[in-house]
């Protein structure tokens, strides 16, 4: 089963600063539809313009994944970690007992473009933690590039949490196929381009939440950059 969610179907919010799209239900967007999927509670796309951002603020009990696609974005918290997030980096905050931090765009001209992803952990109270890698556009090309898992294989990012999460590039005749075990579901957010997934074709900002699905199969991208969860 797939079910389909369109771009313009997301609550929407600008502040001036910041133009926000909202695959779940944030902030003063309240939909009981879509409150979220699984442990897969948030993904904002987020705009921020150019010498803004969100200063010191608190989370907690929230394993935070950020994922930029333009432009660079500042990072500092509390636990004294600090660095800039550029296209191609995976940021994973787990806020655990609490967190405080800002992000901003220091560019004096640009706009920074990226998503902020919220899984819910699958234990309270943790440690906060902080993680940060690098993923090429060659290893996401193509293929589906494991990001964030569990248990940190194949290089990815440790989530507090039962899934995982796949970043990937197509354009052409590239295609990937994910195996999808008994029991799992998967949510597919497409950041850029368009891409047909098991034979539905999305657009950027449309996403599939996909059941009782044996694989996923990704066929005919053209500029498409896609996240994908596997979630148990």
């Amino acid at each position: 089963m797939i079910e389909l969610r369109r771009a313009n179907e997301r609550g929407h919010a600008n502040h001036g600063w910041l133009d926000s799209h909202h695959s779940f239900s944030f902030a003063d967007y309240h939909d009981p539809a879509h409150m979220g999927f699984g442990a897969l509670r948030v993904i904002n796309e987020d705009r921020v313009s150019a010498g803004s951002g969100f200063g010191t603020h608190g989370h907690r009990d929230m394993e935070i994944i950020t994922y930029v696609l333009d432009g660079e974005l500042a990072h500092k918290d509390n636990m004294g970690n600090g660095s800039v997030i550029r296209p191609g980096d995976v940021q994973r905050m787990s806020a655990g007992t609490g967190v405080m931090h800002s992000e901003y765009n220091h560019a004096n001209d640009r706009t920074t473009h990226f998503l902020q992803i919220w899984i819910e952990p699958d234990q309270r109270g943790i440690a906060p933690g902080y993680e940060e890698k690098r993923f090429e556009p060659a290893e996401k090309r193509g293929r589906l590039r494991l990001i964030g898992s569990a248990d940190g294989r194949d290089g990815s990012v440790v989530i507090h949490q039962k899934a995982a999460l796949y970043a990937g590039l197509f354009d052409g005749e590239e295609r990937a196929v994910l195996p999808l075990a008994a029991g799992h579901r998967a949510y597919l957010h497409v950041a850029r381009g368009s891409i047909t997934v098991n034979g539905k074709t999305l657009m950027a900002g449309d996403a599939a939440k996909l059941a009782n699905e044996e694989q996923i199969e990704l066929t005919d991208g053209h500029d498409a950059e896609v996240l994908l969860f596997d979630l148990n």
